[in-house]
């Protein structure tokens, strides 16, 4: 009778070529668990990122803006008294996103220049912002 069973011996540990399988099945199944965690990791993070982005940009909205446009975009009552338009309005959603951002950066009317109170990101997350706005008219 021929015995057909390979031991591998490691560490001073005898092992059949049987046992030997079994530990690569799980050390795969491991790394393929370990791999997959770690792809949806990043795309955790970016959806933390663009959810504090957001949060900041309201709190710039409401630091820097609502004093004139209202929380809604609608105009204040000190907004009203100078005519801002209505940020939620067909005209002011109309507008490019460039056109809205150079206003943002430039000023327009009584509005001042936020150039240099604001980066170019923020600006455009600003633009972003008053898009949302027109959803909530």
């Amino acid at each position: 009778m021929e015995l057909d069973v390979l031991l591998f011996v490691t560490n001073g540990t005898v092992m059949s070529r049987e046992k030997i399988g079994h530990y690569m099945i799980f050390g795969s199944s491991v790394l393929t668990e370990l791999f997959g965690g770690l792809m949806g990791f990043p795309i955790s993070i970016l959806n933390a990122n663009a959810a504090q982005a957001s949060a900041a940009i309201a709190t710039t909205f409401r630091t820097k803006c609502v004093m004139c446009h209202g929380p809604d975009g609608g105009g204040s009552e000190v907004g009203k008294s100078m005519n801002v338009p209505d940020l939620r309005s067909e005209a002011v959603q109309q507008l490019t996103d460039a056109e809205l951002a150079q206003i943002i950066s430039d000023g327009k009317g009584g509005m001042p220049s936020f150039k240099s109170s604001f980066s170019a990101d923020q600006i455009h997350a600003l633009v972003k912002h008053v898009r949302t706005l027109a959803k909530k008219k």
